[in-house]
């Protein structure tokens, strides 16, 4: 899979940072919520869900980060990705938003810990 095959939706700073010179990267200063709501938002309109909206350990609300592929290319939408983020975002409501009460340092933490995430499925997404 070419790099221009895939876009990352993201609300994390450091992963524009890292990736806005290489990749088409999507940023948006919103909560981590909204950034589900925008990637199903894109599913309804054709793009593929390449990567899981809830990967990693940290639960939903937890962290204020999250950043999302999906497929570059509109198709007809598909019912699965369209699943997979409903249910996300079913999940993303049950837990109490906790984003707010952090010290910075743990911010970036939170940053490292999704970079973390997406780094690897980008590994795998560019050797295809």
């Amino acid at each position: 899979m070419s790099r221009k095959s895939y876009m990352i939706l993201t609300n994390n700073p450091l992963v524009l940072e890292k990736l806005k010179d290489t990749h088409n990267v999507i940023y948006k200063d919103i909560s981590y919520e909204e950034l589900l709501k925008e990637v199903r938002d894109r599913i309804h309109e054709g793009h593929l869900l390449l990567s899981h909206p809830l990967s990693g350990s940290v639960k939903p609300n937890e962290t204020p980060y999250k950043s999302v592929m999906i497929s570059e290319r509109k198709e007809e939408m598909d019912s699965r990705s369209l699943s997979l983020i409903e249910n996300a975002l079913q999940a993303c409501r049950k837990f109490e938003d906790k984003s707010g009460r952090y010290e910075a340092k743990v911010y970036e933490d939170f940053q490292l810990i999704d970079w973390t995430l997406l780094e690897s499925g980008l590994a795998s997404a560019d050797v295809w």
